[in-house]
């Protein structure tokens, strides 16, 4: 059939991302295809376990049991307060230990070189390296070594990675942005003074960026933390919400899609 090839391009956003599982579900029960993905720290987690087979509802139920302890391990602060074994464990199982070239959809993960600045995007390899790489928030993970390089979160150079997206090959990109600068914040820890920092820089850079995307899906989630992974439930309903928003415009450009002349 002929049909635009559709790519979701999932952003940073700590315990903000499970608006994604909210935006994933309305367009999967909307029956809009969703052929690609790529993500940036909890964005690529979420894609990933989508990715790897996780049906949406099972998704809602185990975000809702999500707790900071299951991927807490505190470490002596070298180059990071937390050590990521737990987390990488966890990505591991709930992936049923997959690479990226085994996923049903396929996905592509972005982290930093922390070493050369350089974007790294993973388009192979064991999943559960290349999300932990991706969430590794600099001062509150250690760095993720793989094949030599030193890497952190993929926020730091990629955000919302529509251009990741864009060269997979996806016909129409969806951006969903869930990490906004919040002027009111509450900063009361280390995590707060990073992840603030870490908004702040690249609230210019990802304006010009998510430009380039055909859809932009912002919910409405900056007054939950991105670190307490309380209130679950209510940023999984923003992200259902907001997206419904945009339901009509998706289906408009997919008909516009498809008329165009076949080359």
């Amino acid at each position: 059939m002929h049909r635009p090839k559709i790519g979701l391009a999932l952003g940073s956003g700590g315990a903000r991302g499970f608006a994604h599982l909210g935006a994933i579900k309305v367009l999967k029960d909307e029956g809009i295809p969703i052929d690609l993905i790529a993500g940036s720290s909890m964005g690529a987690m979420v894609g990933s376990f989508y990715g790897a087979g996780l049906d949406i509802d099972r998704l809602y139920k185990l975000s809702t049991a999500f707790k900071r302890k299951y991927y807490l391990d505190f470490t002596v602060p070298r180059m990071g307060f937390i050590a990521g074994a737990r987390v990488k464990e966890l990505i591991r199982i709930f992936t049923h230990g997959k690479t990226l070239e085994q996923l049903d959809i396929p996905v592509r993960v972005v982290a930093t070189d922390l070493m050369t600045g350089e974007k790294v995007v993973f388009d192979q390899g064991p999943i559960a390296d290349a999300v932990r790489a991706s969430i590794s928030i600099p001062g509150i993970f250690v760095p993720e070594k793989v094949n030599g390089r030193l890497l952190v979160d993929g926020a730091v150079v990629d955000r919302v990675p529509v251009s990741v997206v864009k060269d997979m090959g996806a016909d129409i990109i969806i951006a969903i942005d869930v990490s906004h600068v919040k002027t009111s914040v509450e900063i009361t820890s280390i995590y707060d003074v990073i992840m603030q920092s870490l908004d702040i820089m690249q609230m210019e850079l990802v304006g010009h960026r998510v430009v380039a995307a055909d859809i932009i899906i912002r919910p409405s989630v900056e007054m939950y933390s991105s670190r307490a992974f309380t209130n679950i439930d209510e940023i999984i309903q923003i992200g259902e919400d907001e997206t419904k928003k945009h339901i009509l415009s998706i289906k408009k450009m997919i008909e516009e899609w498809k008329e165009q002349p076949v080359e």
